[in-house]
């Protein structure tokens, strides 16, 4: 079977994760625009944070998320305008096919992909370290599929769909074991607290010394 040719495909000998997903975008652009949209703004996201952890020359801005890291002034720098305008072109596009109701046209995928193959190449030419794409490289709107692989998403379904790396687990304070969940635990398998065990003899009052004198007292006169 003869490889489906791809607008990307200088891409994953250096940029596995940036081609997985430009390739989604390229795959859906005709046949469901606001999938496209999104997967474009995803790889757009891997690239710059790709840019981010191996340009030395990279500033990180005051917030991480991807409008603040394309807008600082060192990106801006390195990509030149109009890599940078095609990154927020991408950016808005993405942020609309998933936070917006209204409709995403095959004319809005059309340009969330081409602006990503510009980016894409931009990328490749300035920091690839093998083989770079031919200076005349072109995107070609006839290396996208005309067949579905699977059915349209809505955007909750692609609120859902599995994202970056950037995520990041965190343990719930509820799992860390407390030393009152552990006796608690102890007392109820019938067997003696920690804490039990440390715990120190009650002390004597003097109202209690002297009672218990008084008793002795009478004791011994009986």
């Amino acid at each position: 079977m003869t490889p489906a040719l791809s607008n990307f495909a200088f891409l994953p000998a250096e940029w596995p994760a940036v081609h997985a997903a430009a390739n989604k975008a390229e795959t859906y652009a005709l046949i469901d625009a606001r999938t496209a949209c999104f997967y474009a703004r995803r790889a757009l996201e891997l690239a710059v944070s790709w840019l981010y952890q191996n340009d030395a020359t990279l500033k990180l801005p005051y917030q991480d998320n991807l409008s603040a890291l394309i807008h600082e002034p060192t990106f801006k720098t390195a990509a030149g305008p109009a890599v940078f305008n095609k990154a927020v072109i991408i950016t808005r596009l993405g942020n609309q096919a998933v936070h917006s109701h209204r409709p995403i046209t095959q004319f809005d995928a059309l340009t969330a992909v081409r602006e990503l193959f510009h980016v894409s190449f931009w990328l490749a030419r300035t920091y690839a370290r093998g083989a770079k794409p031919a200076d005349g490289a072109a995107f070609q709107p006839d290396f996208l599929p005309k067949v579905a692989p699977v059915a349209p998403q809505t955007p909750a379904q692609l609120l859902s769909s599995p994202r970056s790396s950037r995520s990041k687990t965190r343990s719930s304070p509820r799992c860390l074991p407390t030393r009152r969940n552990s006796a608690r635990n102890s007392r109820r398998r019938g067997r003696k607290s920690p804490r039990s065990k440390n715990r120190t003899p009650p002390r004597r009052t003097r109202t209690t010394t002297r009672k218990r004198r008084r008793e002795t007292r009478l004791s011994t006169s009986c």
